[in-house]
């Protein structure tokens, strides 16, 4: 629940990581089911934060994509429904326009424009945000996201989903100089195929005897370099590809958001590195997928375009930023 597009109400999450994690990645059919399950008591409980309850909702919000088809159909069902059913606004909105506005929910005050570095399972992006309702990107990944990478190697490595966690927990003991691995360098995108399959080669060249049934190092201190050497890379590679950004935009004001923004070292090489700046990066529970971020997406959004017309479609493929 959001009042004026600032102070946040309520926030609840209906979690399904632990459904997921037995299979190693998201199972959408899974998902879906237990969107249908969740969406009515989770909403439930954040009108709580309502002394009216429904009564004093002015507007609804929704992630129309992208997304897996299945869990978006029965969020934009639920919103639509509700929405005809009270006689409200519906505002449908881009999941990643959530992520570019979560910075908001760090820092109140801050406008655009800023230069958001979006890192997530399935996104890896600079965007602009020029003004509300105006974004470019202006770098994007050509292959894998860094979140996708971080959850393969962590599968390599024998460690748990989601991999992002699990991999920065590991590489605490770890020595990141031990392995070297690559650094993809391209203009105004980013790449991490490579290093991806560089960790995949590293654990092969291994040999056959340190490494258990499953194909994964037996020696956890080889996990935990590993583990190391691939976040410093990944970390330098999203670094280099934010500094090109800050270049060619010209921007004095970064936020770091999605999923892998909650990875803290690289939380801290963003604000190290870009010290002479205005770095935002928002809160852990913010940083994950939440309806937080959606609903400052979708206020300002309302304000720029106005509510759109019951019975819109969802767009797994969604590219919006604003």
């Amino acid at each position: 629940m959001l009042r004026d597009g600032r102070e946040l109400l309520s926030s609840v999450v209906a979690s399904q990581v632990d459904m997921h994690a037995r299979y190693g990645g998201v199972v959408p059919e899974l998902a879906a089911r237990a969107h249908l399950d969740a969406i009515a008591p989770t909403v439930d409980e954040a009108l709580l934060a309502l002394e009216n309850r429904w009564d004093g909702v002015d507007a609804i919000v929704v992630t129309r994509g992208p997304g897996l088809i299945g869990s978006l159909l029965v969020g934009t069902a639920y919103a639509q429904s509700a929405a005809l059913m009270r006689g409200l606004p519906v505002v449908g909105v881009s999941h990643l326009a959530g992520h570019v506005y979560s910075a908001m929910l760090a820092e109140p005050d801050l406008q655009p424009p800023y230069l958001a570095l979006v890192v997530s399972g399935g996104h890896t992006d600079c965007v602009l945000l020029r003004s509300h309702g105006d974004a470019v990107r202006l770098a994007a990944t050509r292959d894998d996201a860094v979140g996708e990478a971080f959850d393969k190697v962590a599968r390599m490595l024998g460690l748990p989903y989601p991999g992002g966690p699990a991999v920065q927990r590991a590489a605490e003991g770890g020595d990141p100089s031990r392995f070297p691995l690559p650094r993809t360098r391209l203009d105004d995108s980013f790449s991490f195929s490579g290093l991806k399959t560089a960790v995949r080669y590293a654990v092969r060249d291994l040999g056959p005897s340190r490494l258990d049934s499953r194909g994964v190092p037996s020696d956890p201190q080889v996990v935990a370099d590993i583990a190391a050497s691939f976040q410093r890379a990944a970390i330098d590679q999203l670094l280099t590809g934010l500094g090109r950004a800050v270049e060619r935009s010209g921007a004095d004001r970064i936020a770091v958001v999605g999923g892998v923004a909650a990875n803290a070292p690289l939380r801290e090489a963003v604000r190290a590195r870009f010290s002479g700046l205005r770095v935002v990066i928002p809160p852990l529970q913010y940083c994950t997928d939440n309806a937080a971020m959606i609903a400052v997406a979708g206020w300002h959004r309302l304000q720029v375009h106005g509510p759109d017309t019951p019975g819109f479609d969802v767009d797994p493929g969604l590219g919006e930023f604003a």
